[in-house]
């Protein structure tokens, strides 16, 4: 093997393409972030059938309901 193929295998590789590092992306993306982490933060740690659509229907409030007790919030 000659040094030239392995610089020819270098040059033809495929580019990497970087993410938007601009600074109204960046805080696109930590404001997405932190509305999803609140939402879900309400609903494991306050929600309790407040927004359910069906009358007294929990199952939002027991699907998280080990989650709650893992973060520490009191339940019943």
């Amino acid at each position: 093997m000659s040094s030239t193929a392995g610089q020819s295998a270098v040059q033809h590789g495929a580019t990497l393409e970087l993410p938007d590092s601009t600074t109204t992306g960046i805080a696109l993306q930590l404001t997405v972030t932190t509305v999803l982490a609140l939402i879900a933060f309400y609903f494991i740690g306050f929600d309790q059938g407040a927004v359910s659509v069906f009358g007294s229907d929990t199952h939002v409030h027991e699907f998280v309901h080990d989650a709650r007790h893992l973060l520490g919030f009191p339940c019943h």
